[in-house]
Formats: structure tokens, C-alpha cells, sequence
């Protein structure tokens, strides 16, 4: 009755978690679309501006070009191209999902913010209440990867094996498992997809899971590339299951 009370309780907090992610996800959405839409047409109004009148621009006035340049990709706004750029969104629901994600997990790598008072607002209290959850959420499933860790190291003992090398062999092949699945193999899917070398996935996937985020390497930004549809979902819950093994490490 204890396990599957413990079982229930887990499944609730999982769905509970993903349930405030997908809200979070649609309220940002809701929040930021509209005045990205503005910030575009205006760094579009802006570049063809200049590209009538560039070779009549005095200093100060090429100087207040780079300036704005400068504030629109900060905002997440690449003037380049034609019209097309225009039918992507930087708050569609798979980035504002992802954005989500690394709010919570306080990873912030600081490409993509709200830019409205609604929108900082609504962050600030998504992430006061998101950030204890996430990290009730990562104990949790800690928790329960350790009862295998237990389950594992049994099976151990009852085959005659000593408890030092038992709770060796157990950290060990968890932490081969996790560095597998959540760094190498993922490195690879980076590689293919970001079109990134192979040590640039490994350390993508390393700063992001160690929560450092620094930004200087972030998916799904490359305006050159296709991505396949809630590509950085799928990212934002790996991110979500590698800190629960970084969770399990800390508990071993």
C-alpha cells in the first residue's frame, strides 16, 4: 500500500509539473507574440530604411543604426532575409515551452525574456512558485531512481558481493548510464541537427545540465537550419530528466 501510495503521489507531481510547465508555456505565449510581431515589423521598417538611404547616412546616424541592430537581436529579432521571418515565432508554443523549462530549472540562458510588463510579471511569480517545485519534482524522481540503485544493489549481495563494491559498481554504472544517455548520445542528435561538431554538443549538453547556461551555444536558433516541430519540447524534457540524474548522483 506504501509503494503505491508513493507511486501515486509521484505520478500526481510529475503531471502536476508538466501540467504548470504547459500553462506557464501558453501565458508567455499569450503575453509575448503580439510585441515580438511589433518588434519585427519595426526591425524590418528599419532595414529597409537603411538600405535606401545608406550611402546619404551621416556618422551619427549609422552609429544609431548599429544601436537599434544591436537592441533587436538582443531581443531575439535577426532582420536578415526576406518576409518569411515574419511566420516564425520566437514565442511559438515550443519555444515558450522551452523557455518554461529553463526558467524552473534556473538554467535562464538569457536569449529569449519577456519583453512586456505582462509578461516579466507573470515570470517572476511562475518562476517563485516554479522553482520549488521543480526542485520537489527532481527529489522526487531522485528518490525513486535510488529505490533501483537499492533494488540493484540487493541483487548484488545476494550474489556474494561485498557492500564497498557493491555501492562502487552501483555509483558507477549509474554515472556510465547518465553520461551515455544524457551527454554522449544527445551530443550526437546535436551534431546532427544544429549542424555543431561533436565536442561543441558535449559541451552544450554539459553547461546546460549543470545549470550554468551561459548562452553562448542555445538550440534551435539558427535561422539558416529547419527544425522539426516541438524539437526544443523534446530538448526541454531532456533537460528536465538530466537534472533529475544529476539528482540521483547527489543522492548516491
Amino acid at each position: 500500500k506504501a509503494m503505491c501510495s508513493g507511486r501515486l503521489q509521484t505520478a500526481l507531481l510529475g503531471a502536476g509539473y508538466f501540467v504548470y510547465l504547459l500553462v506557464g508555456a501558453a501565458v508567455f505565449q499569450a503575453l509575448e507574440r503580439t510585441a515580438e510581431k511589433q518588434e519585427k515589423m519595426a526591425a524590418a521598417q528599419m532595414k529597409e530604411a537603411f538600405l535606401q538611404n545608406f550611402t546619404q547616412l551621416t556618422v551619427a546616424e549609422m552609429e544609431q543604426f548599429m544601436k537599434n541592430l544591436i537592441e533587436a537581436i538582443q531581443s531575439g529579432v535577426y532582420p536578415v532575409g526576406n518576409e518569411s521571418q515574419f511566420e516564425e515565432s520566437n514565442w511559438d508554443f515550443s519555444n515558450s515551452f522551452f523557455f518554461a523549462g529553463t526558467v524552473v530549472s534556473t538554467i535562464g540562458y538569457g536569449t529569449l525574456h519577456p519583453k512586456t510588463a505582462g509578461g516579466q510579471i507573470f515570470c517572476v511569480f511562475f518562476a517563485l512558485f516554479g522553482i520549488p517545485l521543480n526542485i520537489v519534482f527532481l527529489h522526487r524522481v531522485g528518490k525513486m531512481l535510488s529505490l533501483l540503485c537499492k533494488k540493484l544493489g540487493k541483487f548484488l549481495y545476494e550474489k556474494g558481493m561485498r557492500k564497498k563494491k557493491i555501492k562502487f559498481l552501483t555509483l558507477l554504472f549509474f554515472l556510465a548510464t547518465g553520461i551515455l544517455v544524457f551527454l554522449c548520445l544527445p551530443s550526437v542528435f546535436f551534431q546532427i541537427t544544429e549542424g555543431w561538431s561533436y565536442s561543441e554538443g558535449i559541451y552544450f549538453a554539459f553547461i546546460t545540465l549543470s545549470t550554468i547556461g551561459f548562452g553562448d551555444y542555445v538550440v534551435g536558433k539558427q535561422s539558416d537550419r529547419k527544425y522539426f516541430s516541438y524539437y526544443r519540447v523534446l530538448v526541454a524534457i531532456w533537460i528536465l530528466f538530466g537534472l533529475a540524474w544529476i539528482a540521483l548522483l547527489f543522492n548516491l
